[in-house]
């Protein structure tokens, strides 16, 4: 059983298929709960604040991922709590490495989910950034 109910769930296998995907999303989750907004997240030690894995989208995925699922803990949380995520590249050629390695971090999950590609990160070897919203049942 889910946390919460998901609309429509899919997957982009199915969706996309020229896209070579495989992210399980929907297009509206209804939460009842305890909200968690985390900020954009970064392939970033959150410790000591060092950027790590310059130009590997892959990787810095991967990171970014990891400290949303540490900071869903600290919160209370569990990565299946996630409705919402916002993700922001720099380059669109980056988007089958992140949505790749996101899609391992959200498997069963289903949020809803926006990318945009804009002109850069707050650091320059940052390039992808994701914004997740929660809710705690």
């Amino acid at each position: 059983m889910t946390a919460h109910k998901r609309i429509r769930p899919f997957n982009t296998k199915d969706t996309y298929p020229e896209q070579k995907l495989d992210n399980d999303l929907c297009q509206g989750v209804v939460a009842k709960g305890t909200m968690v907004f985390l900020r954009g997240q970064v392939s970033q030690d959150l410790d000591t604040r060092e950027s790590l894995h310059v130009g590997d989208a892959a990787a810095q995925t991967a990171k970014t991922m990891a400290n949303i699922k540490m900071l869903m803990e600290e919160a209370g949380g569990h990565m299946d709590h996630i409705c919402r995520i916002v993700v922001y590249l720099t380059d669109i050629r980056y988007r089958q490495d992140v949505y790749r390695e996101m899609g391992k971090w959200l498997k069963g999950v289903f949020p809803c989910s926006t990318g945009l590609v804009i002109t850069a990160l707050a650091r320059p070897e940052w390039i992808v950034e994701i914004e997740v919203t929660a809710v705690i049942p």
